[in-house]
C-alpha cells in the first residue's frame, strides 16, 4: 500500500484521510469545476462532494463516492471544511501530476478537524511530498432548491454531440437559448451573436439521445459567461444529462470516467437569465 510507511499513531490524529493510487483521479474531477479560487468540502459516509459557486447564480458540485478511494475513514457523521482550491489543484498537479507512461503518484488526504490545514501525502518512486493548505470554516451552499419533482424536462445525451454543439454555436453570443418541447423541435439550442442567430437541434429519436422526457414547452435563456466553466466537465464527460425545473432553472449533470474508469458526477446549476414567451 503506498504512504504505508505512516504511522498508526499518525493516522489516528485524522477525522478524515482518502487515500487514492491515483491522484489524477482526483485533480481532473476537481478541475471540472475549477471556475473560482475558493471550494466546500464536505465529507459524509457517502464520499466526498465539493462545491465551487459564482454570485448565487451558478453551482458546480462533484461528487466522488467513498468507494472511488482506496482508503476512505471518516470519524464524523459530516466533516465540512473551506479551501483554496487553485492551490490544491497546483499541489496536485505539480507534485502528483506524473507524465510517465504508467507512472501514478499516489495520494493520502488527511484533515484533523476545524483550524487545522488540510494536508496532502504525495508518493511517488518512493518519495513523499507534503503538502498542507490552509483551511477555513465552510460557507453554506447556496440551496437551488432543484428538486425532481419539480423537473418538467429532461433528455440525456452523448456528451460528443453536445461537444459538437458547442463547437459550432457563436459563443460571441451573451445567453443560450435552451428549447425543450413535446414536439418538434424537441431539443434546441440557440445562440444570437454577432454573426446572426443559430440553432442546434436534437430530433427525440437521434443516437445521440438516450433519454426525451418532456412535459411542456418551455424556452429559456442562460448566460453563457455562467454556462462556459461547465465546459470543463464536459470536455471530460461521457453523457450529460440535461433538465429543467418549473421556474426555468438548469441542471446539467455530467457522468465522468476516471483513469481507472469509475464513474463520478459532476453538477452545475444555473439561474435562468430570463424567461423567453412564446411566439
Amino acid at each position: 500500500m503506498p504512504l504505508s510507511t505512516q504511522s498508526q499513531a499518525d493516522i489516528d490524529q485524522y477525522i478524515l484521510i482518502a487515500s487514492l493510487d491515483n491522484a489524477r483521479n482526483l485533480s481532473n474531477i476537481l478541475k471540472a469545476i475549477s471556475f473560482r479560487d475558493h471550494a466546500i468540502f464536505n465529507a459524509t459516509q457517502n464520499g466526498l462532494k465539493v462545491t465551487v459557486e459564482d454570485s448565487k447564480c451558478l453551482q458546480a458540485n462533484a461528487f466522488i463516492q467513498a468507494d472511488i478511494f482506496q482508503e476512505y475513514i471518516i470519524k464524523e457523521d459530516a466533516v465540512g471544511f473551506q479551501v483554496n482550491l487553485t492551490v490544491l489543484l497546483d499541489c496536485l498537479t505539480i507534485f502528483g501530476g506524473s507524465t510517465v507512461p504508467g507512472v501514478c503518484t499516489a495520494l493520502r488526504m488527511c484533515y484533523n478537524g476545524y483550524g487545522y490545514p488540510l494536508t496532502l501525502f504525495l508518493e511517488e518512486g518512493g518519495v513523499v511530498t507534503v503538502c498542507k493548505i490552509n483551511t477555513q470554516e465552510p460557507e453554506e451552499p447556496i440551496d437551488f432548491d432543484f428538486c425532481s419533482t419539480n423537473v418538467t424536462n429532461k433528455v440525456i445525451l452523448q456528451s460528443d454531440s453536445l461537444k459538437e454543439a458547442f463547437s459550432e454555436l457563436d459563443m460571441t453570443s451573451e445567453v443560450l437559448q435552451i428549447t425543450m418541447s413535446p414536439s418538434h423541435p424537441y431539443f434546441r439550442l440557440s445562440t444570437f451573436g454577432n454573426s446572426g442567430n443559430a440553432h442546434y437541434d436534437y430530433p427525440k429519436d437521434s443516437d445521440m439521445m438516450e433519454l426525451f422526457q418532456c412535459t411542456k414547452i418551455q424556452t429559456n435563456r442562460y448566460k453563457m459567461s455562467l454556462l462556459k466553466p461547465s465546459t470543463k466537465a464536459l470536455a471530460l464527460s461521457c453523457k450529460v444529462s440535461v433538465r429543467t425545473d418549473s421556474r426555468g432553472f438548469l441542471s446539467l449533470q455530467y457522468l465522468v470516467r476516471n483513469d481507472d474508469g469509475q464513474i463520478c458526477f459532476v453538477e452545475y446549476y444555473c439561474c435562468p437569465d430570463e424567461e423567453v414567451e412564446e411566439e
